[in-house]
């Protein structure tokens, strides 16, 4: 019971750092590019843009109907047979944020159509360009709306994460792995993992609430 003490006590901090160092910053980076992604591709599709917006739906099609740890071995197993090699932690970035994107534009799209047409008509006839007024009006009503499912995205893309393993990323599940094959106590451990994976959610559980707080005083 002590040496299984002990080994908990000292594996926290080896997990906690690749969490702190490549765990969070993952999934800030690819988020941030991910909402990029989304508030453009559901702009087209808000839009009816021609042509983009049958693009637009294909790449959702496409990354929705595909699992995510497929899209990892593809960009960083499969490309480099045609030549293309791509590390592993921008590859992961670049996966993670092509596949959030997919999701959010969902998110956003629903949210831009849920303010009313008459908002932006009355933008138009005040004199607002089409651009203005969904800079202006439309798009920080619908990014309040949109705000919970995108926190619950994020949380969900923090533990996503731990598939980033796959591809040689040393983030908390892999250092995780690597202290269970030292050891040979894979059922302590992995709980371990899976509560510092629960701190990290709940800490932006937290910040979620926050900011759903301050947000619904402009409702």
């Amino acid at each position: 019971m002590n040496y299984l003490c002990n080994l908990l006590v000292e594996s926290f901090w080896q997990i906690l750092l690749p969490g702190l160092t490549m765990t969070i910053p993952l999934t800030a980076i690819s988020f941030a590019i991910a909402l990029v992604i989304a508030v453009a591709v559901a702009l087209v599709q808000f839009a009816k843009v021609p042509v983009l917006r049958q693009l637009a739906r294909f790449y959702i099609w496409v990354i929705r109907g595909t699992p995510l740890l497929v899209q990892l071995f593809v960009v960083f197993y499969g490309l480099p047979h045609v030549g293309i090699l791509i590390d592993a932690f921008p590859a992961a970035i670049l996966v993670f944020s092509i596949n959030q994107g997919a999701y959010c534009a969902e998110t956003i799209r629903a949210a831009l159509e849920s303010v009313p047409v008459g908002q932006l008509e009355a933008a138009e006839c005040a004199g607002l360009s089409w651009a203005q007024s969904i800079r202006r009006i439309v798009l920080p009503q619908a990014l309040r709306t949109a705000f919970p499912p995108l926190s619950n995205s994020l949380i969900g893309m923090v533990k996503d994460t731990s598939l980033a393993a796959n591809i040689t990323v040393t983030e908390m599940f892999m250092a995780t792995e690597r202290i269970v094959a030292l050891t040979a106590e894979p059922l302590a451990l992995y709980i371990e993992v899976g509560l510092i994976y629960l701190l990290f959610c709940t800490a932006l559980t937290k910040l979620q609430a926050v900011g759903e707080k301050k947000l619904s005083v402009y409702a």
